[in-house]
């Protein structure tokens, strides 16, 4: 944290003086019905100087407070006139009573006028006014509101199994074309009658039909007879058919090479001039095929291979096995994993579209102050006057006094600080105790001042400022200062915003600070203030 921050604990103290003034009780009604709100209204008017303590009450006699007010200050030329509101209510009907209520001004009690009121019962005409049915329970409009985030979710979910069962049924449909094949013939007759089942002609295809036809017949002559035909055309692939034919002493008769060539230029004429054959034609230029593949294919010479030929193409045999093996080794490995991965996302789908988002991103991915929230709490005691708290780690001391000009560290007899996490982080905690050589009365307003200031100086934009009494369990008062601030984060150059609480006590001259922020929104974190505040319990400063 920067040292700034905590230079601020040095301006803190304030002699204060007291000025007794009267307060003023007013209700906005005395007549009023069940379960609506009476604004109960209590104003003074103090010095600069004075300090008002307005008590945080659940009761106010037999009524329920279901709203304390923050303080509103509104200043008079050299005064402060101090107003607070209590909402109460009441539900049964009948007379009650505002009972008074202390107010300290300046550690002197005041009390507040007590006001008589009225709750009456809600009259129900059953002659004029329609009796109905109890209607049936009907889904949270928020709900039936995000439909669309779930058919969102549920297509997603469609869309990747959909793209894993094409994937799966792609690399099924090219099996046999990844198969190791001893022989170039018996790779022409195994695609041959694979073609065949397909039924590719009989369902219209006729072209792609022709175009897997001619290149079956194309790949074979390239492997066996070792010459370029799929990149050749048809006239070309016929001359350099010819001329290997020659070279290789191939017994292949003429009429084997212009019916191959009839083929050819048939799957030409029906790829590039949408021609048509009959279907008797089709069949009778597929046998074509076939023939003229077995025709070339018994016309080669059969070379016998040396010993050592045959050792090197077994070798080159196993070695091709081997990275089949692999192929397939890997293949399977991919679609479990493909497999993992489309369950993982089916059930996150499923949990989203159920339970929601936020409850897939906080207990599947995780959330670092939920974590927080439900870890194993500690309770402990921090600095001088002391600060009992209880918290879901242990503070870490950190020694700023190094820090300090001599002359605000010649005023302090002792200092003392506690952190969990830092000033940059998402989620920061701080409690802080100073105890001064000379005891003073510390003006705790003018103090929150000096912080809020403080805070802005480090980086703190749009800083929107709620004030309020705080009061502990055993009844000590301090002030809390509250509400929410901007900031740009230097990593990632974005806007964060960040909520915050800070609350102050004075005693004996010391001072007593705990601050709080977290990010704006975070339930998990607004619940672990809630709690670290609740426990909140001072001890008197030791001399």
């Amino acid at each position: 944290m920067k040292k700034n921050i905590y230079l601020l604990i040095l301006l803190l103290c304030s002699t204060v003086f007291a000025q007794q003034k009267r307060v003023v009780t007013s209700i906005d009604t005395t007549r009023n019905k069940i379960g609506a709100e009476f604004k109960l209204t209590v104003k003074t008017s103090v010095d600069t100087l004075s300090k008002v303590v307005f008590p945080n009450l659940k009761n106010i006699g037999a009524l329920e407070v279901i709203q304390s007010y923050p303080v509103d200050t509104v200043k008079n030329n050299d005064r402060y006139e101090l107003i607070k509101k209590y909402g109460l209510t009441q539900f049964d009907s009948g007379k009650y009573t505002i009972p008074s209520i202390k107010i300290l001004i300046n550690s002197k009690s005041y009390m507040t006028d007590s006001i008589a009121v009225g709750v009456a019962n809600v009259q129900v005409d059953t002659l004029k006014q329609k009796m109905y049915d109890i209607k049936d329970i009907q889904p949270a409009a928020d709900e039936i509101g995000n439909w669309w985030k779930y058919l969102l979710v549920l297509a997603l979910i469609a869309g990747i199994g959909a793209a894993i069962y094409w994937y799966i049924k792609k690399y099924q449909k090219k099996k046999i074309e990844a198969e190791v094949y001893k022989t170039p013939i018996e790779k022409a007759t195994s695609l041959l009658n694979s073609l065949e089942q397909k039924e590719l002609w009989q369902k219209g295809e006729v072209k792609e039909y022709y175009s897997e036809l001619t290149d079956i017949a194309r790949n074979y002559i390239e492997e066996a007879i070792e010459i370029p035909a799929m990149e050749s055309t048809t006239s070309e692939l016929i001359v350099a058919l010819r001329a290997a034919s020659l070279k290789k002493k191939m017994s292949v008769s003429q009429e084997t090479i212009e019916n191959l060539e009839r083929v050819l230029k048939q799957a030409d004429l029906v790829k590039f001039a949408k021609s048509k054959p009959l279907d008797f034609e089709i069949t009778e230029d597929k046998n074509k095929i076939q023939k003229a593949i077995l025709t070339l294919d018994n016309a080669i010479p059969v070379e016998v291979p040396e010993e050592e030929d045959t050792l090197l193409n077994e070798a080159q045999r196993q070695k091709q096995v081997q990275i089949q093996l692999k192929k397939k080794r890997n293949k399977r490995i991919a679609i479990t994993v493909a497999s993992v991965l489309f369950l993982l996302i089916l059930t996150t789908g499923y949990f989203i579209a159920t339970k929601g988002f936020t409850y897939v991103k906080d207990n599947i991915i995780g959330h670092p102050t939920k974590e927080l929230l439900e870890s194993e709490w500690v309770k402990s005691e921090y600095g001088n006057p002391s600060v009992l708290i209880e918290t879901p780690k242990v503070l870490k001391r950190i020694d700023l006094t190094k820090s300090l000009p001599k002359e605000g560290l010649a005023l302090i007899k002792d200092m003392q600080s506690f952190v969990y996490g830092s000033f940059v982080d998402n989620f920061y905690l701080m409690v802080s105790t100073v105890n001064y050589k000379q005891e003073s009365q510390i003006d705790l307003k003018k103090s929150m001042e000096v912080t809020l200031q403080t805070l802005e100086s480090q980086g703190a934009k749009n800083m929107i400022v709620k004030q309020e009494d705080f009061q502990t369990a055993e009844g000590i008062s301090g002030l809390k200062s509250y509400g929410t601030f901007s900031r740009v984060n230097d990593e990632t150059n974005s806007r964060e915003d960040l909520y915050y609480e800070i609350v102050l006590f004075s005693q004996n001259g010391g001072l007593q600070q705990i601050l709080i922020f977290h990010e704006q929104g975070d339930t998990y974190a607004d619940q672990i203030a809630e709690r670290v505040l609740s426990s909140v319990e001072l001890k008197i400063a030791t001399k």
